[in-house]
């Protein structure tokens, strides 16, 4: 199956399918059909502007999931998944500009694995997994760390808009996301360099344990969790998320005030 984007028209917004550098219409539904067929070329791909390729209803989060990145804020690793959550509104695409006040303090990246949910999931048992995940794209839990600290909670310091850049595409031919590398580079140099063999909880456990939580819906999103290594964010650079077998995602980064 072809990666599948979302793109901008002057009509708003369409699913395509990426074959050999160009978007192509999509012939199918990505969360009810299980064969998507390349329609018409419509663009090569990096004419496009890329949205979001998913709109979900919840973005669920994942804290301390790698104990390298637990130990470089003094936290210990949880005995289960530490939950939290991002609103939609916070998602952007593929070379859209993460922006944030000065007022702010230290911002940081994150770079994570995203799963997307394929079916209506609750419940789901470990030999289920694969059957309600449509794929994976590379995310970044962009984080206001004075305000993660200062609230106790992180919904306000990892809610605000721009701060899930999510993309560029989704990968629905990944079908082993265990042992992948995972890469943050700002300005070109690598911030994060880990694989997704050191989180604690792998991924078919994430599902399970957050399916027996809540349903989780076509669309919705999880974030694994970031490795060791984020680092602050200033106005002009540029970040770049990315995952072995999925791809880059690159945004820029606009501090205001």
């Amino acid at each position: 199956m072809p990666l599948i984007v979302s793109y901008a028209t002057p009509d708003g917004p369409r699913v395509g399918l990426v074959v050999n550098n160009t978007i192509h219409t999509c012939q199918g539904d990505p969360f009810a059909d299980d064969t998507l067929t390349p329609g018409q070329p419509v663009m090569p791909l990096q004419a496009a502007q890329l949205l979001p390729p998913v709109q979900p209803s919840k973005i669920v989060c994942l804290g301390r999931n790698y104990a390298a990145h637990a130990a470089e804020h003094s936290a210990a690793v949880p005995d289960e998944p530490m939950l939290f959550f991002k609103p939609p509104s916070a998602l952007i695409g593929h070379e859209q500009t993460i922006t944030f006040s000065k007022a702010f303090g230290r911002v940081d990246q994150e770079a994570e694995l995203a799963v997307i949910i394929k079916t209506p999931a609750r419940n789901v048992s470990r030999e289920e997994v694969l059957a309600v995940v449509l794929g994976y794209t590379c995310a970044n839990d962009v984080s206001a760390r004075v305000y993660q600290q200062k609230d106790g909670q992180w919904g306000r310091a990892k809610g605000f808009d721009t701060f899930c850049p999510l993309g560029p595409w989704i990968n629905t031919e990944l079908k082993d996301p265990s042992d992948l590398s995972i890469r943050a580079y700002v300005n070109g140099d690598i911030r994060q360099d880990s694989r997704t063999s050191r989180m604690v909880f792998d991924v078919p456990a994430l599902i399970v344990f957050i399916s027996g939580v809540m349903t989780l819906l076509p669309g919705d999103i999880i974030l694994t969790g970031t490795p060791a290594g984020v680092s602050e964010l200033h106005h002009g650079d540029v970040v770049e998320i990315e995952i072995e077998g999925i791809g880059r995602l690159r945004n820029p980064v606009q501090v205001t005030g």
